[in-house]
């Protein structure tokens, strides 16, 4: 069972990517035996965002990668907001608290689309939102159209008040992800936008103390080099691909850029923390829909997007 920690244990004001692309085929980066099936893992992209590795440049931010769900998204799904921190979670092992009050909304998501258009446009940015400011890990991930193909997904497991977290990912991750160029006015009608809050992060116990669905788990492993290398997955991915524990840590670790074979004996070092995720989802035709009133012919004016705001 993992040991609770309330905050993440994780260096300051570190970036992460949480997607990659779409559901891949499994081969040609190393395999591992699970009972009597044996079964092949991707191996890693190219550049710091794929490779899940600590840097000692950009800022101190660590880059990482992960993988997108697949077309079957769930639907989105309206959170209830509610003001204050996530409080802690109290039902055993990992499973899911329904009575828990969610803190994430579709409202941060339009933020965040509010954010991108303006810089697209080159109007002024919005003024500070009405939702709670608390402090939280956050991921900020686009994808574009009907099949939801990842366009850009970067986020910090530090702490960071939402006001300013959210527009600092926003741009970070419809603009920097090094593996997309950066996103354009073009491209709007056909975008979704996710926000993930981040919570109760643990120690676990070994490389098998989480579960599938439940947690979110970032691994930190030495590779053959001596170096240290970090990967994370949120916790939809590894049921979206269906994977069982060990092909998601085997992917972790191909995705780490850990090009040795991968033996049970090397998984036992590897150490593990899980963690929570909230997270809504809107379209870029819900967003216009909730801020029709701030349109004309199509084209948005600066000033009344600030009416949203106080």
């Amino acid at each position: 069972m993992g040991k609770r920690r309330c905050v993440p244990p994780l260096e300051p004001k570190l970036a992460a990517g949480c997607c990659g692309v779409k559901k891949p085929k499994l081969s040609g980066s190393g395999t591992h035996s699970h009972g009597n099936q044996a079964t092949t893992v991707p191996g890693s992209s190219s550049g710091p965002l794929q490779n899940h590795q600590h840097t000692d440049g950009n800022n101190g931010r660590e880059n990482v990668s992960d993988l997108t769900l697949g077309p079957g998204n769930s639907p989105i799904t309206r959170m209830n907001p509610t003001s204050g921190a996530l409080s802690p979670l109290t039902r055993p092992n990992g499973t899911a608290n329904s009575t828990k009050n969610l803190v994430v909304t579709a409202e941060m998501c339009c933020y965040c689309f509010d954010v991108l258009y303006c810089h697209l446009y080159g109007f002024p940015q919005p003024r500070l939102p009405r939702f709670t400011n608390d402090p939280y890990p956050l991921f900020v991930t686009w994808k574009t159209g009907r099949d939801k193909r990842l366009r850009g997904c970067i986020g910090t497991f530090s702490a960071m008040n939402l006001h300013s977290g959210l527009r600092e990912y926003t741009l970070t991750s419809a603009l920097k992800d090094s593996r997309f160029p950066p996103l354009t006015r073009e491209e709007l009608p056909k975008l979704f936008c996710s926000v993930s809050l981040l919570t109760n992060f643990e120690d676990a116990s070994d490389y098998l103390d989480w579960e599938v669905g439940i947690h979110g788990i970032r691994i930190e492993f030495i590779n053959e080099k001596g170096v240290k290398r970090t990967a994370t997955y949120l916790p939809e991915v590894a049921k979206e691909q269906d994977w069982d524990q060990i092909q998601t840590i085997d992917s972790l670790l191909r995705k780490g850029g850990f090009k040795a074979p991968i033996t049970n004996d090397f998984r036992k070092t590897i150490k593990l923390t899980r963690y929570r995720s909230e997270k809504v989802t809107i379209s870029y035709a819900e967003y216009m829909a909730s801020r029709q009133h701030c349109f004309q012919n199509g084209t948005l004016h600066a000033p009344p997007l600030y009416n949203h705001y106080s």
